[in-house]
C-alpha cells in the first residue's frame, strides 16, 4: 500500500490556513499550475518548493523531503533480489579476477553467477563458504581475505582434476629424498610434479591474482595430499624452501596455508603465521636442503665475506644449487641482500613446464572436474 502523497498533507495545511491555491502560489512566489500539480500528486517536491512550504507553514524543509521521499519508495516497484545477491557473491570472491583468470565463466544474470560460485567452491549455499583442506586433519590456516580463499579453492580443484598414484605415509620421506637429490640444478625442478605424482601427491601451481600472499599450500583430498604453490617470487632459494616446507606438513600429516615463506628481496621471510609448530617445519625444511650444522659450520669458517668461489664450493660439496645457499645465508642475515644475487636464478618457466599451471599464459577451463 502506497504512502499518501505529500499533495494530501499539503491540501489539509492549506485548509486550516483557509488558504487558496491562487493565495498559495503568491505566498511561495510560485505559479498557481506548480501548486495544483503537487495537489493532484502530480508532482514531486523540489528542494526548493519544500524551502518556501517551509517558510510558509512554519514546518522544517526537511519534513516536506522526508514525506515526498516516502511516497517515492513506497511507490517504486523494481526487484532487489539480484542486487542483493550480486552483492553477497561479489563480498565472497574477487569476481572481476577470477572471470580474467577463466576461473568461472561470464554471466548475464545473479542466478548464473550464483550457480558458478557454487560450482567452484564445490558448495551448495554461498551463506557460509568453508575452506576444507583437511578432512580429519589438523590445518594451520591463517585468516585469508577473499583473493586468498578463491586461490586455495582454485588449488583444490585443480588437485581434484589430477589421477596420481596411490598414496602411502610410508613412502613420503622417499619422495623428499628424491626431491632433494633434484635441487643441484636449476633445470632438474621439471621433475618434481612427476616424483610428487609417483608418490600420490598431488601438484599443481597458480599464479597468484591481486591480493593474494600465498607462497605454498599442502592440504589433503579424501585419497590423499596436495601441494599448490604460487611462484609468486621467481627465485631458486623460494622455491625450493616452500617445497619441502610443505612436504614436511605431508610428513607430519597435517595441512597448512603458508603467507609470506619467501620475500622477493630478503630471501625466506619472518612468517605472518608464527607457532611453534610452524618455526619446526620451517627448520626441517631448511635442515633437509642443508644440514644445519653444516651451515653454521660453513658460516664459521668462510663469514663474513663469502667470496663466489667458496659458496661453489660449499654448494658442490652439498650437492645442491649455490642460489639455495646464497639464500639460506641472506635468511640469516650473513650475506647482504644485493649481494651474490646472480645465483638466485628463476625457475617458474622450468616447474611450469611440466607442472599443471593455472597462469603466466596458461589457461585452464573453468570447470575442471
Amino acid at each position: 500500500m502506497a504512502t499518501e502523497h505529500p499533495g494530501r498533507l499539503l491540501r489539509e495545511k492549506m485548509e486550516v490556513q483557509g488558504w487558496t491555491q491562487e493565495e498559495l502560489a503568491a505566498i511561495t512566489g510560485s505559479s498557481r499550475q506548480t501548486i495544483y500539480s503537487i495537489l493532484a500528486g502530480k508532482s514531486n517536491i523540489s528542494p526548493e518548493m519544500a524551502v518556501a512550504f517551509a517558510a510558509a507553514f512554519g514546518n522544517s524543509p526537511e519534513e516536506w523531503l522526508h514525506w515526498d521521499n516516502l511516497y517515492r519508495l513506497s511507490i517504486t516497484d523494481r526487484d532487489t533480489s539480484d542486487v542483493s545477491l550480486l552483492a553477497t557473491c561479489y563480498s565472497i570472491a574477487p569476481i572481476k579476477d577470477m572471470l580474467k583468470r577463466g576461473w568461472i565463466p561470464e554471466f548475464t544474470s545473479a542466478t548464473e553467477l550464483e550457480i558458478s560460485l557454487k560450482n567452484f567452491f564445490g558448495q551448495d549455499s554461498l551463506d557460509n563458504v568453508t575452506l576444507r583442506l583437511a578432512p580429519r586433519r589438523t590445518a594451520i590456516i591463517p585468516e585469508l581475505n577473499v583473493s586468498e580463499k578463491a586461490w586455495c579453492f582454485r588449488a583444490r580443484q585443480l588437485a581434484l582434476s589430477q589421477a596420481v598414484a596411490p598414496y602411502l605415509k610410508k613412502t613420503v620421506k622417499s619422495a623428499t629424498s628424491k626431491l632433494r637429490r633434484l635441487a643441484a640444478y636449476s633445470k632438474e625442478a621439471r621433475h618434481v610434479p612427476k616424483i610428487l605424482a609417483e608418490h600420490g601427491i598431488r601438484f599443481a601451481v597458480i599464479e597468484p591474482i591481486p591480493g593474494v600472499k600465498i607462497d605454498g599450500a599442502s592440504f589433503w583430498l579424501d585419497d590423499g595430499p596436495a601441494i599448490a604453490m604460487s611462484l609468486r617470487h621467481d627465485r631458486i632459494d623460494g622455491f625450493w624452501f616452500t617445497l619441502m616446507h610443505e612436504m614436511a606438513h605431508i610428513e607430519n600429516g597435517d595441512a597448512a596455508i603458508d603467507p609470506d615463506l619467501i620475500d622477493g628481496t630478503k630471501g625466506i621471510a619472518v612468517r605472518l603465521v608464527d607457532n611453534e609448530a610452524e618455526r619446526a617445519v620451517d627448520r626441517r625444511a631448511a635442515d633437509s636442503l642443508i644440514p644445519i650444522a653444516e651451515l653454521k659450520s660453513f658460516i664459521q669458517r668462510v663469514g663474513p665475506f663469502y667470496p663466489t668461489t667458496r659458496i661453489i664450493q660449499f654448494a658442490n660439496r652439498m650437492k645442491i644449487h649455490p642460489g639455495i645457499v646464497v639464500g639460506q645465508l641472506q635468511h640469516r642475515q650473513e650475506l647482504p641482500y644485493a649481494q651474490q644475487r646472480d645465483f638466485l636464478v628463476k625457475v617458474r618457466e622450468i616447474v611450469t613446464s611440466t607442472a599443471l599451471t593455472d597462469g603466466w599464459n596458461q589457461t585452464i577451463a573453468p570447470n575442471v572436474l
